[in-house]
């Protein structure tokens, strides 16, 4: 009867061959990477590969044993194989990947990103600025004292003369403080909003059952009201039946047909407390299929000011590599890091091709944007999914921001929701977590920091199992 320390070894080194295995397989798209990238994309490819397995019998047996059973091994996963592989008595080889150099990596990149915070025990901390802050020095002056590390300016908002006072207000705090705070620039991406021209207040009441007309040019029906949405080429790729969301999934409905450049929507939830559907709200349409391009002309005339002023370029809807290879294409020499948005269900099916792409480049960040990403996937699968993403960067030593709504409640009324505190104390997680505009973001950054530096010292404490990942599965499976 074989013994349980030789059905551990031969299940390890299974493991450790089918690693190998996979790695050959996708050596191609090794050498393509940054050479230095080069461990780190060895190390993902080791991580997919594991994730393509269900080996939660097999790290119940280990830790059974008294032995590691691979979790919290995403930045170092075949070194970790190897060393148990070592306690029970097998004479391996050496890996790529160790796990002081798993850390090691990721330290080196998230201060090559996000500058010296990298030194603390909590996550750095980047701050969505406000139209306001460019008449505001003193604010932004706070700002930097009381811990921002990276000030974000949305490209989607004001413009350039508005963005240079933000940028020189960043610069001055900076030296007469002593402190280091980056400048993060976000590309504004095909921006999906509603344009209401008729009813009181550029607003339209909504009720269930109700119908309207979501259209690309105005006046197009008399019949019901008009919403225009500010992307053209979107209605021609919808179909009937197929949900649409608006103001982040507070109104739902269903489209009952289509005609040229209008689409009739039928109201089926509202959750907003009041019941209107207002101007420069998103739109979302999780259930189609739509072909947009993620670098619009905008932002391409962003460009040049963003590679002049920013330390980081945050690349708004990103869904595959294709996407990439176009930025990349017009930053020409530019050695700008890029942080990829990802806000979509195609960015998540897509993150390995992704990571591998953006890591030809020496420097990659990627930001889970949680408000799009929330509308698009269903806010139920939410915690599962920013999980899913912080393991496989974490493989790939690429550093993670985490973002949207946290302590969003602070920021706005002052008081935080139990629930807030809770979701600000999983931004441990991340490498950096961004905290929205609002009232009292000096507020929200002291409890923040208070929140994350409690967290700090459980955060290794938590224990994984590794059911197999639709991500991996489908990555090293259709590649």
């Amino acid at each position: 009867m074989e013994s349980i320390q030789s059905t551990l070894q031969r299940d390890l080194e299974r493991l450790d061959s089918y690693m190998l295995n996979v790695e050959q397989q996708f050596e191609s798209h090794i050498q393509n990477v940054h050479a230095s990238q080069e461990k780190s994309a060895r190390n993902l490819i080791h991580y997919l590969a594991v994730r393509c397995k269900d080996i939660r019998d097999l790290q119940d047996r280990l830790h059974e044993q008294g032995l590691s059973s691979l979790t919290n091994a995403e930045s170092h996963i075949r070194s970790q194989v190897l060393s148990v592989l070592k306690y029970l008595g097998v004479k391996v080889p050496e890996a790529v990947v160790t796990f002081r150099g798993g850390k090691q990596l990721l330290k080196e990149k998230v201060k090559t990103l996000f500058g010296p915070c990298s030194e603390s025990p909590i996550p750095c901390i980047m701050v969505s600025f406000d139209t306001s802050y460019a008449d505001d020095y003193n604010l932004v002056k706070r700002l930097v004292q009381s811990g921002m590390n990276i000030a974000r300016i949305n490209c989607a908002h004001d413009n350039e003369k508005v963005w240079l006072k933000m940028v020189k207000h960043v610069k001055k705090a900076s030296e007469s403080t002593g402190l280091p705070c980056k400048i993060y620039m976000d590309l504004a991406g095909p921006k999906r909003r509603t344009f209401i021209y008729q009813g009181k207040k550029n607003r339209i009441p909504v009720k269930k059952g109700k119908s309207f007309y979501l259209v690309e040019t105005p006046g197009y029906y008399n019949v019901l009201p008009e919403v225009l949405i500010s992307l053209k080429g979107i209605i021609q790729q919808l179909k009937a039946g197929e949900k649409v969301l608006f103001d982040d999934g507070l109104i739902e409905a269903k489209i009952k047909s289509t005609r040229g450049q209008s689409a009739e929507l039928e109201i089926t939830r509202v959750s907003a407390k009041k019941p209107f559907l207002k101007n420069e709200k998103g739109v979302n349409f999780p259930e189609s299929d739509l072909i947009l391009p993620a670098l619009t002309t905008y932002d391409k005339k962003c460009l040049p000011f963003v590679f002049e002023h920013a330390d980081l370029v945050g690349f708004s809807f990103v869904s595959n590599k294709a996407d990439l290879l176009e930025l990349h294409d017009e930053m020409k020499d530019s050695e700008i890091p890029v942080i990829l948005k990802i806000e979509t269900p195609e960015a998540i099916k897509n993150l390995p091709e992704l990571l591998l792409k953006g890591m030809q480049k020496p420097h990659l960040g990627v930001m889970i944007a949680r408000g799009d990403l929330a509308v698009e996937i269903g806010f139920e699968r939410l915690s599962e999914v920013q999980e899913e993403i912080l393991w496989i960067c974490e493989a790939a030593h690429i550093p993670v921001i985490w973002a949207t709504q946290v302590l969003e409640s602070l920021n706005k009324s002052g008081v935080a929701t139990r629930s807030e505190v809770t979701d600000a104390a999983h931004a441990i997680m991340a490498e950096c977590v961004l905290i929205n505009k609002g009232e009292n973001t000096l507020q929200v950054i002291e409890t923040l920091k208070d929140i994350l530096t409690r967290s700090g010292g459980h955060h290794l404490k938590k224990r994984y199992t590794f059911r197999p990942l639709a991500i991996a599965s489908r990555f090293i499976g259709e590649t």
